[in-house]
């Protein structure tokens, strides 16, 4: 006897995806060739899985639910270049993927600002991304300067990937629909548009710029350890107003600054 459909379960935030429309969309835009790895991130009941197997040299398909592990192992059986495997996205080991490797994911809304940032630290195995998020994260990972949504997933993502917003995806497309819109971004891995001496100095001054998003720039990174004197060096150093809010700078200036805030706390 095939083994049933198992339910969606609440606590890992599952909700599949039921529109075919909305499948070939997402693997077309994927525009996967003969010779591709895909790693797909949360295949969810297959629906996705299969033509992706079809298009792919090989598939390596990441489920953490074992129910549903199994069911995709029984009704996926005959593809045969389906790598099928149990367990969190967020502990898999990025380094052993092929250089060149797609990734195409549904990320579970809990997770996904997470499971982001853990993608673009394995970029360098990754030729470009498809991913199903909740529109709110989606805008925010293409928004630009002096915008509501532009903030530290923003300059992070940029700064890696040419990001773009593909298509929205009504509730309607899911089992069980979901509370909140969902929209498709494509990343394309590429050269930073900036150098920076020192990637994780970089990040780090991005996260501290906004902890406080309503407090000006210079009293954010104080307020993050430091120094006032060193940060009104830096801000000087680089042609910065110590006035202006994190939201309105561009990722050359945020660049600029980390350089510049490095070169005054050696």
């Amino acid at each position: 006897m095939p083994l049933a459909v198992p339910p969606p379960r609440k606590r890992l935030g599952q909700h599949f995806l039921i529109d075919p429309n909305i499948t070939r969309k997402i693997v077309a835009l994927a525009a996967i060739r003969p010779e591709e790895t895909v790693l797909e991130i949360g295949p969810g009941r297959g629906v996705l899985t299969r033509p992706l197997c079809t298009a792919a040299r090989q598939v390596i398909a990441l489920e953490l639910d074992p129910k549903l592990g199994a069911y995709l192992a029984e009704v996926l059986a005959d593809c045969r270049n389906l790598d099928l495997r149990l367990g969190d996205a967020l502990e898999f080991p990025y380094e052993t993927l092929p250089r060149g490797t797609v990734v195409v994911a549904n990320l579970p809304y809990y997770v996904s600002t997470p499971l982001l940032f853990t993608l673009l630290e394995a970029r360098e195995r990754i030729d470009r991304m498809v991913l199903m998020l909740q529109t709110e994260v989606a805008r925010r990972l293409v928004a630009k300067p002096a915008t509501n949504d532009y903030g530290i997933l923003s300059i992070l993502v940029q700064y890696a990937a040419e990001a773009s917003l593909a298509f929205q995806v009504s509730t309607s497309c899911f089992r069980p629909r979901p509370e909140v819109g969902s929209a498709v971004v494509t990343l394309v891995m590429r050269r930073p548009p900036v150098q920076v001496n020192d990637e994780t100095l970089f990040a780090r001054v991005v996260r501290a710029a906004f902890a406080h998003r309503r407090k000006t720039l210079s009293n954010s990174l104080r307020d993050e350890g430091v120094s006032s004197e060193q940060v009104a060096q830096a801000l000087a150093q680089v042609g910065i107003s110590p006035s202006r809010r994190a939201e309105t700078l561009t990722i050359e200036e945020f660049a600029s600054l980390a350089d510049a805030l490095g070169q005054v706390r050696a």
